[in-house]
């Protein structure tokens, strides 16, 4: 992979009264951007997450990686794992970073994406299901079975990304695919596990992922 030659920009977004750090990038002639709702117990510092952004920006697509919870927020977090469960709590914070991106000069013009893992996936849904202008989502790993009640609502186009050994999750997701109502796909990486750790593993979800944005933001 290429290196950027642009280098991300450090941003405060207020959200809820929360002050919430984030990592901005969006390379010239972006053909949209795509915020990242990170998962349990993770953060915008996230290695998974930070790889794919990368390759959506080396195809032209900005992205926003930010922390959903501030630092007193995750210390509370590692101690009750409650509210990286809250998923109308991420949902809300998910809604305030959209519409500063809305207003932010270099994106206010750029379509909006969800990229979305784990349990930020579900968040990711329920945000979008409230703002017809969210107008792609991409599950890595997802926790959609915790946004059941929304799902019939999501009007964008939804890959739902999992992997072939992670069991479970397929089956949730093969659940909530079938909820659903909008575009949708399941998509099925072989031989990978729920953290995506295996040889091209990754490289496959962005692949997919940056498929998937470029023809829903672009269009």
């Amino acid at each position: 992979m290429a290196k950027l030659m642009t280098r991300p920009t450090q941003v405060t977004i207020t959200a809820g009264g929360a002050d919430l750090k984030g990592d901005l990038l969006v390379p010239p002639g972006a053909r949209g951007v795509v915020l990242f709702a990170h998962g349990s117990g993770s953060s915008r510092l996230s290695p998974r997450n930070r790889f794919v952004a990368e390759a959506l920006n080396q195809r032209g697509l900005g992205t926003l990686l930010i922390d959903l919870l501030t630092s007193a927020e995750e210390k509370a977090d590692d101690a009750t794992a409650e509210l990286r469960f809250d998923i109308p709590f991420l949902a809300r914070r998910l809604e305030a970073i959209s519409s500063w991106l809305r207003f932010r000069s270099e994106t206010r013009r750029l379509a909006l994406g969800y990229f979305g893992a784990s349990t930020g996936a579900a968040a990711a849904l329920v945000a979008a299901a409230s703002q017809p202008d969210v107008f792609a989502v991409v599950s890595r790993g997802g926790r959609p079975d915790l946004a059941v009640e929304v799902l019939a609502r999501v009007r964008a186009p939804t890959l739902l990304i999992v992997g072939g050994d992670d069991r479970e999750v397929i089956a949730m997701n093969e659940v909530a695919a079938s909820l659903m109502t909008a575009e949708h796909r399941l998509a099925i990486v072989p031989g990978a596990t729920h953290l995506f750790e295996e040889r091209g593993a990754l490289a496959a979800v962005a692949d997919l992922a940056a498929d998937w944005f470029l023809g829903h933001l672009s269009a």
